[in-house]
């Protein structure tokens, strides 16, 4: 689990292909990685990647075939910049929002826009994402938590409002139009959504627990 909150920003040393995907050689630049071991979670540009070497300046994971479909890794090169953010501590600051590390599509830079001492980045929607992505709610762009400050009219494009802070301490600056970036819609939306619209059982298994609405009662959890 991660809070959005880049850490540092990354560049890719080298990128190996093989039949089972690829694997990364990501350089840390300022990244502490004095915490780190085998098997621990560090996101890759929002992308949740298992380390499986590492030093104190360099860290690689494995990338799947379906990682390289569904996400941009697809389009990424050496020496190419990404952001970088390890698992969070129980004892973490929660700065961002709940960010899982599992992308759910892509998506392009359409403009990018001066504002005052803000930077506006219009982002296409992908159609199937839509439903997801509410004004003022909350959306991982390349896994940095951010704000959605606007929504088209017809629906196929929102707006991000990018502070100097951010644009410093992430890839954002990088960012031209058509740039292709990765998108996690806001976890609690998706079970939510699940929630709400998942289909009954065809073979309804009676529920297996004694507790009842009396037995709560009495032990004074329910009035």
């Amino acid at each position: 689990m991660f809070t959005g909150i880049i850490e540092a920003i990354g560049t890719i040393k080298a990128i190996n292909i093989n039949a089972q995907g690829a694997r990364l050689v990501i350089a840390t630049n300022i990244l502490d990685m004095s915490d780190v071991n085998l098997g621990d979670s560090i996101a890759t540009n929002g992308i949740c990647l298992t380390v499986v070497e590492y030093d104190q300046h360099s860290y690689s994971a494995d990338v799947s075939n379906e990682t390289l479909e569904r996400t941009g890794f697809a389009h990424y090169s050496v020496g190419m910049q990404v952001n970088l953010e390890k698992a969070m501590l129980a004892s973490t600051r929660f700065g961002g929002h709940m960010v899982s590390g599992h992308v759910d599509g892509v998506c392009n830079v359409l403009s990018i826009t001066n504002n005052g001492n803000s930077i506006e980045y219009w982002l296409s929607m992908p159609s199937d994402l839509a439903h997801y992505i509410a004004e003022k709610g909350s959306i991982t762009v390349d896994g940095t938590s951010l704000t959605v400050n606007a929504l088209s009219a017809d629906n196929t494009k929102f707006r991000l409002t990018i502070v100097p802070h951010t644009v410093k301490e992430t890839i954002f600056a990088h960012y031209q139009v058509g740039t292709k970036v990765n998108l996690e819609v806001d976890l609690i939306a998706r079970y939510l959504e699940r929630l709400l619209t998942k289909e009954k059982s065809a073979h309804p298994v009676e529920p297996s627990s004694n507790v009842t609405a009396s037995m709560l009662q009495k032990a004074g959890f329910i009035k």
